[in-house]
């Protein structure tokens, strides 16, 4: 079973004046992919802040997904794609698009999401938006996905070779991609 990181990138929540609905809604949809909680980090809407919290799964070897709550609107608070953005090596804009998409007929506000989405080595980074009925709505929307690369079967899993060898599947922790 994978292990996953959730980040709730909000001000309120972080200096405890509003209790964090987001993140725990979003920890407690991972067992649908199956994955288990790595653990649930509240960081204020910075730049510097969303990024060290990324930074700090992305440096447990186990964490093959982290996913983002906030901040991906147009207010200047909304940062969390300016500091996903540099983390991501292998961009999957399709994601994004699929929650923007997908949440329209919901919501016209989906269309002005900046939410990315794209492989760190090999652990996907996903942004959602901040409230717990969108996160619901975006993470439906891509757990069709979720299972293909995280699932019982996910992809790059190991598979036998011809000659009956094994491939071992491992790529180091953070190797760039070629």
């Amino acid at each position: 079973m994978v292990s996953a990181g959730v980040i709730t990138a909000s001000d309120r929540s972080s200096r405890g004046e509003r209790a964090d609905a987001s993140g725990p809604a979003l920890a407690a949809l991972l067992a649908r992919i199956p994955a288990r909680p790595a653990g649930l980090r509240v960081v204020p809407d910075t730049v510097r802040d969303i990024r060290g919290a990324l930074r700090s799964f992305l440096r447990q070897p186990a964490v093959k997904l982290i996913l983002t709550t906030g901040g991906t609107g147009v207010t200047p608070r909304d940062v969390t794609p300016e500091a996903t953005a540099p983390l991501i090596e292998r961009p999957l804009p399709g994601l994004a698009l699929a929650m923007r998409w997908g949440s329209y007929r919901h919501t016209p506000f989906a269309l002005v999401s900046r939410a990315l989405a794209g492989f760190h080595g090999d652990c996907l980074i996903v942004n959602l938006p901040g409230s717990p009925r969108a996160v619901e709505e975006c993470f439906a929307i891509l757990l069709p996905t979720f299972r293909q690369l995280f699932g019982p079967s996910p992809l790059g899993a190991p598979r036998a070779r011809r000659g009956g060898a094994a491939d071992d599947g491992h790529s180091r922790r953070r190797r760039r991609w070629p």
